[in-house]
């Protein structure tokens, strides 16, 4: 490659801050700034790929929204968000205000109402990286050998930048002293916008506000099963179905592609307008990939998501079938122990809880003791180890037994914490698979069976919370039990 370095450096032109007290108005106007920024990178590259060796160094900026108060005002105490605490400058980068334009306009909306003061737009001093800002478009050749190196021409992702500093609460400020106005920087979103895309093979447009996780591919045959259905029916509201390769169908008998290889996390999206559907991410076993997931998921801010997979059952009066409505959490995944402290409680969200058991009610059509034969609420223990049964028991079924435990996995207690540390409502509700301490083992042959007779049920109580929770105001389901003392105003 050609040495390409002290070369003057080209900005995206800029514009002056412009002040808004309309929420539509300062959206649209992000929009603008963001299309300028990155197609003067689309435009940049364009030509830094025809010379063939580029006489200058290209840079644009992400927008900036930026809002100042002189007072302690008094909000609308109903909500645990969408307010400035107390006088200062409130500011924070913005990227893709396309697809974030509901959530923007609902914040800024908040904050309209709540202080009387307009909100400010402009160009932050946070540089646009290229790889982010060309993806997905489809105007600019990616492919191919450079004759330069790229980061001495360009901004590349900068990993210093793209921490969760903000979202773990520790107080952190932006450069120039403000305070950060949203729980995530442009370059953190758009750091797991990238890693969705390249999990998921799904692009995060197809997204829903309500994810379930599951952590077997049998949840999601019943899940396109139940997407065509809904297809089917004219007055379900779902209006397509998205699988792995951002293949959409709005028939529901039109066939779906294969891809030659699945991604690491198959997704899929039952889409309804306002991006108000359902997406189930497989996120197959373990805390690392539950953890992978819901830390790049959270970006979206979605409504809420639950997990409904499979467990092991740790009482012998539990049957293989019940379901266990988790109520705690035995936490011993390690993922997220520098991130969110052994000490901290993941509680029960009541909303959430009493959405799963009216769904398991509702599809069951059992109640009362009938109901609770079959469903046990209490602790969830999430492990790292698989084989944990074939260790040494003295020391896990104690911990396991002074816990209350009923049941155990490895994911459940991980997404809970990071639902709890990024402020999205979670829930659980699992399904006894097998009994390790009390012999019952899964056959080949019981398994099956198992699988035929509980997955379409178990993924319908699912989907019914979750529309349940969708007919729910809000700020019903946003508890301030994921709220910290120093909170950003962005929910």
């Amino acid at each position: 490659m050609k040495p390409t370095r002290s070369l003057p450096t080209e900005t995206a032109p800029q514009a002056e801050p412009r002040a808004f007290t309309d929420a539509a108005q300062a959206v649209a106007y992000l929009q603008t700034l963001y299309s300028q920024a990155t197609d003067f990178l689309a435009a940049s590259f364009r030509t830094a790929l025809k010379d063939g060796t580029p006489k200058a160094r290209y840079r644009a900026y992400y927008p900036e929204l930026r809002v100042t108060t002189t007072t302690y005002d008094q909000p609308d105490s109903r909500l645990a968000y969408g307010y400035l605490p107390e006088p200062g400058t409130y500011a924070t980068s913005i990227t893709r205000p396309d697809l974030f334009s509901n959530y923007l306009q609902q914040q800024i909306d908040l904050l309209l109402k709540n202080h009387g003061q307009p909100v400010m737009v402009g160009y932050s001093d946070t540089p646009i990286s290229l790889h982010f800002a060309m993806a997905g478009r489809h105007d600019v050749n990616m492919s191919g050998e450079l004759t330069f190196t790229l980061r001495d021409v360009f901004d590349v992702p900068d990993l210093s930048i793209t921490n969760d500093d903000i979202v773990n609460g520790e107080g952190v400020r932006n450069a120039d002293g403000s305070v950060p106005l949203a729980p995530f920087t442009a370059q953190r979103v758009d750091y797991s916008l990238a890693r969705l895309a390249h999990y998921t093979a799904t692009d995060p447009e197809h997204f829903q506000n309500h994810v379930l996780f599951t952590n077997y591919q049998f949840y999601v045959d019943e899940f396109e099963a139940y997407a065509r259905q809904a297809l089917s029916d004219p007055d379900s509201g779902y209006t397509a179905f998205v699988a792995p390769g951002n293949a959409e169908i709005t028939d529901a008998n039109a066939a779906l592609p294969v891809l030659p290889r699945l991604p690491q996390m198959p997704t899929y999206h039952l889409k309804r307008a306002g991006g108000q559907g359902i997406t189930l991410v497989n996120i197959g076993v373990g805390p690392s990939n539950a953890k992978t997931a819901t830390d790049h998921i959270a970006v979206l801010r979605p409504h809420a998501w639950l997990m409904v997979g499979h467990c092991a059952g740790l009482r012998n009066s539990q049957s293989l079938g019940d379901f266990v409505l988790a109520h705690g959490y035995l936490r011993e995944d390690k993922v997220l122990d520098e991130d969110l402290p052994l000490w901290v409680p993941i509680p029960a969200l009541a909303e959430i809880q009493i959405a799963l058991q009216d769904a398991v009610a509702e599809i069951t059509q059992l109640s009362g003791y009938e109901l609770k034969k079959i469903m046990r609420t209490g602790t969830v223990a999430t492990v790292d180890n698989r084989n944990w049964e074939l260790r040494d028991q003295s020391g896990p079924v104690q911990r396991l037994s002074q816990s209350r435990a009923i049941a155990l996995d490895m994911e459940s207690a991980t997404i809970a914490a990071n639902g709890f540390r990024f402020r999205v409502p979670y829930g659980t509700l699992l399904c006894v698979s097998d009994k390790p301490l009390h012999g019952e083992l899964k056959l080949p042959g019981m398994a099956s069976a198992f699988y035929k007779t509980q997955v379409a049920r178990h993924l319908l109580i699912g989907v019914r919370a979750m529309e349940h929770l969708r007919d729910m105001p809000l700020d019903r389901i946003h508890s301030r039990k994921l709220r910290s003392f120093d909170e950003t105003a962005f929910l």
